[in-house]
């Protein structure tokens, strides 16, 4: 692992590349939702892993994410959920990394990720937080509305209720993710950020107002009673 790697999973250490740097080399990833370069930053961290991504669409994707992809399927929106049971692998992990605020089934697609685990798979999961409806407005998005490919703002209890009832053990959960390191630097470009009305470094805008729920879970080797 490199001291880049390092040094962010210590500052964030609930944060994706926290996630993907604690799977086992090889691990069979399925990421929902890969747009944004999100292959070629996974495979930074953990190049020997076999990678499947799904999406929609090709958003802000480059030949050296699609080639760090093992295997693309790109799908329509109404059948995302049926797209995702039917891809026949099971997985040793899931990450859902803001996507389910995108979907038009939100449930449906919860229930799908959580089926698409293998027992003992471990799945990543970070949707803005119900709070976010309430933040300001700013270009680059800090209010849930900013984003008008947003649909509805995700029920965080509920969301917890349904992974548990999908079979899942929650390992740590945040409902408002504030990791200290970049809360702090975010207090220092707020006011920045307030008057130019945008938010240019996500991270710590985001980590100073809480926007990230972030969940990671288990999936159960045995039924519980």
């Amino acid at each position: 692992m490199s001291l880049k790697t390092k040094l962010a999973c210590a500052l964030r250490p609930q944060n994706k590349t926290a996630f993907v740097a604690s799977l086992s080399p090889g691990s069979a990833v399925l990421d929902i939702g890969c747009g944004n370069r999100s292959a070629e930053r996974i495979k930074l961290v953990q190049p020997a892993l076999r990678y499947v991504g799904v999406d929609v669409g090709d958003y802000l994707q480059t030949e050296t994410s699609f080639n760090a992809m093992d295997r693309y399927l790109c799908v329509e929106s109404p059948g995302f959920a049926d797209a995702i049971l039917t891809i026949g692998e099971a997985f040793d992990a899931v990450i859902s990394s803001h996507n389910i605020e995108h979907c038009e089934q939100p449930e449906q697609v919860v229930d799908a990720m959580c089926a698409a685990l293998k027992p003992g798979g471990r799945l990543y999961f970070a949707f803005p937080s119900e709070a976010s409806v309430r933040f300001p407005k700013r270009a680059g998005t800090l209010n849930f509305y900013d984003d008008p490919t947003h649909r509805t703002p995700p029920n965080y209890l509920g969301l917890l209720g349904q992974l548990k009832a999908n079979g899942m053990q929650i390992d740590s959960a945040s409902q408002r993710s504030r990791p200290f390191a970049y809360a702090a630097a975010g207090l220092m470009i707020e006011p920045w950020s307030a008057l130019a009305g945008k938010v240019d470094d996500r991270g710590a805008i985001w980590a100073l107002w809480g926007f990230e729920s972030i969940i990671w879970a288990t999936k159960q080797r045995h039924a519980t009673a």
